[in-house]
């Protein structure tokens, strides 16, 4: 595990990082990449989005473009001062602080779920994804952006250290293990040579074994 899969530890490097994150960032994942990944959203105006690992609101501002119902969720509280500052603290963003891999929504709550730029700082990212189809519509996108693997052995030991990194086969593997059966990735990538990125764009099962269980509990009731 690298050393900011740590929640304490990225909660503190995001204190430092917030003040130059919207300087640095579109060096790395740029609104042309940002717009192309919410394409794949499908979105309609009246669908309700949840932005996990919102940050600063770089992801926000390209949602915003299709929906006016906009959720971001945060665990860093200096990211969503800068949040704030862009659109209010009770604008139209509804902002919480929380974690990913335990939600404050109920079941079924958004008709679609984005995170970029956040798995890489999560402990148990499977345990995220599983939160993320919870909080999803059935038949409703889960888009994710994360760090593609590097190829070189060198930029592969040093990003092990630092934080999640992942491949298509790992990726695979995660949204499996959460319980999504169709998805596809897509890698991104600003300009040659810079840090790549993979977006994996995923549909919530219909009629899974929860929304059974969920429905036989009611039913008892």
């Amino acid at each position: 595990m690298g050393v900011l899969e740590d929640k304490s530890r990225a909660r503190t490097f995001y204190r430092y990082l917030s003040k130059v994150y919207d300087i640095i960032n579109p060096f790395i994942w740029n609104e042309e990449m940002r717009d192309r990944a919410v394409g794949w959203l499908d979105l309609d105006p009246d669908d309700r989005v949840l932005d996990v690992g919102c940050g600063t609101g770089f992801a926000t501002e390209g949602l915003l473009q299709h929906t006016d119902d906009v959720w971001g969720l945060d665990q860093s509280a200096h990211q969503l001062e800068r949040a704030y500052a862009k659109f209010g603290k009770r604008g139209n963003v509804r902002f919480h602080r929380g974690d990913a891999e335990r939600l404050p929504f109920a079941d079924d709550s958004f008709d679609a779920y984005w995170s970029s730029g956040s798995i890489e700082y999560w402990p148990n990212p499977v345990d995220a994804l599983e939160e993320a189809r919870r909080v999803t519509k059935p038949g409703r996108p889960v888009l994710v952006v994360g760090p593609d693997y590097p190829d070189s052995t060198l930029m592969q030991r040093l990003a092990d250290a630092i934080m999640l990194f992942y491949d298509e086969t790992e990726a695979d593997r995660m949204f499996a293990a959460a319980g999504f059966e169709e998805f596809e990735h897509h890698i991104q990538q600003r300009a040659p040579g810079t840090p790549r990125a993979i977006t994996t764009v995923a549909y919530v099962p219909e009629g899974t074994d929860d929304d059974e269980e969920r429905a036989e509990t009611v039913e008892a009731a």
